[in-house]
């Protein structure tokens, strides 16, 4: 079962991080100008994270791989409005500076601090204001909400929360409402745990919470060269190590997903453009890759989300994507409801009331549940509308 997420919460909801954010005039659009960002713990932490699978990723990627190997990093400072990939060894000089900059700030080593950046791809970033914004940063830990307001870019809205389970606190915050679509974690995530865990097993949970949350969450099909998702737990809350073996790894591993499935569905909602959250869920799969294949399939599907943004009970867009799949269906046994209403059964379409039917997804909220008839795997996912403004949007954001 999930756990409740309190939508109040954020990373500093966690015993012993701190964050703040400043503006330093690197992000030129939306109404929110913080832009620099940073969340740091008090102590050691154990680490785990998961980064995009872009062949072209940014500078901050690779940094971060490399300061996990060689050091024991408890922080991590990100700017919005520049993503700094596709800059060359000039990209990964200043990613590293930067990380120098931060360290220098918290008096730590700059192979403890970790690094992101997001925003528009192909342009520097701007080393003078990234330092005067670094040295400007207050962190406090009351600053989460803060932070998640400064890695913004095309957002409407910060997204955060927090989870207790046992005696702990997990909270995180993410960004992202474009350029999203499974390859890893498909925007930017920062999670912090005052539990103390193993690190094997950290990021085994992590991985397994970003395959069913972030990897199938998708607005647009595109994935973005500076994907990661970040969990930092530093122990402030005392016990025992959790272990794969500990009384609460079931009860931790429960927290890391529900806090990544809230996320994920948050910038669903906030898909650049939407007015309406979808929730695709697959039932009777042969495997569970047949499942998470069919709802990624759903998801992107352009004449789906546009006829959900027009409330248009139009299913066969949904049978459509189901026989292009390539997934196992037992046909006389698939099904099709639509905001809980059957439209298709036996092999053909139910009797139902098609103008109240597009009443109900007149609401912000739109599901999507098939049978496929096939076996017992299933996954739930989540997409959004395809709206006029997702075109507007993307045709005036980098000029």
């Amino acid at each position: 079962m999930a756990l409740d997420v309190d939508p109040a919460g954020s990373p500093t909801s966690a015993q012993g991080f701190s964050a703040g954010a400043v503006y330093a005039g690197i992000k030129t659009y939306g109404d929110d100008k913080l832009d620099v960002a940073l969340l740091a713990s008090d102590r050691p932490c154990t680490v785990a994270a998961t980064f995009t699978q872009n062949l072209l990723h940014s500078a901050s990627v690779d940094v971060n791989r490399a300061h996990l190997l060689k050091g024991h990093p408890r922080a991590v400072i990100v700017n919005a409005g520049c993503a700094n990939s596709s800059t060359g060894q000039r990209g990964l000089d200043d990613a590293e500076q930067v990380t120098a900059w931060a360290a220098a700030k918290l008096g730590i080593e700059a192979a403890d601090v970790l690094v992101c950046s997001t925003g528009v791809i192909g342009h520097f970033l701007p080393m003078d204001k990234m330092r005067a914004g670094i040295e400007a940063i207050e962190p406090s830990p009351l600053g989460g909400a803060a932070f998640a307001r400064a890695i913004m870019t095309t957002d409407t809205r910060p997204k955060h929360g927090s989870v207790r389970f046992g005696p702990y606190t997990l909270g995180g915050a993410t960004k992202g409402s474009g350029m999203i679509h499974p390859n890893m974690a498909t925007m930017l995530a920062f999670l912090a745990t005052d539990a103390p865990v193993e690190q094997s097993f950290l990021q085994r949970t992590l991985s397994a919470a970003v395959e069913r949350s972030f990897n199938l969450l998708s607005i647009d099909g595109d994935t973005s060269p500076s994907d990661t998702a970040i969990l930092f737990a530093n122990g402030a809350g005392g016990g025992g190590t959790i272990t794969a073996s500990h009384q609460l790894a079931g009860t931790f591993a429960e927290a890391v997903e529900s806090l990544c499935v809230y996320l994920a569905k948050e910038m669903a909602r906030d898909g650049e453009g939407a007015t309406k959250l979808i929730e695709f869920e697959v039932h009777g799969a042969a495997t569970e890759n047949d499942a998470r294949s069919l709802v990624r399939l759903f998801t992107t599907s352009y004449l789906l989300k546009s006829a959900v943004h027009g409330a248009d009970p139009n299913w066969g867009r949904i049978v459509a994507v189901i026989g292009r799949s390539g997934v196992a269906v037992s046909e006389p046994a698939v099904t099709v409801d639509l905001c809980g209403v059957r439209v298709f059964e036996n092999e053909q379409p139910a009797d139902f009331d098609a103008e109240a039917l597009s009443g109900e997804m007149k609401r912000d909220t739109v599901t999507i549940a098939v049978h496929l008839g096939a076996g017992n795997a299933s996954a739930t996912g989540w997409g959004c509308d395809l709206s006029a403004e997702y075109v507007s949007i993307n045709a005036d954001y980098h000029t």
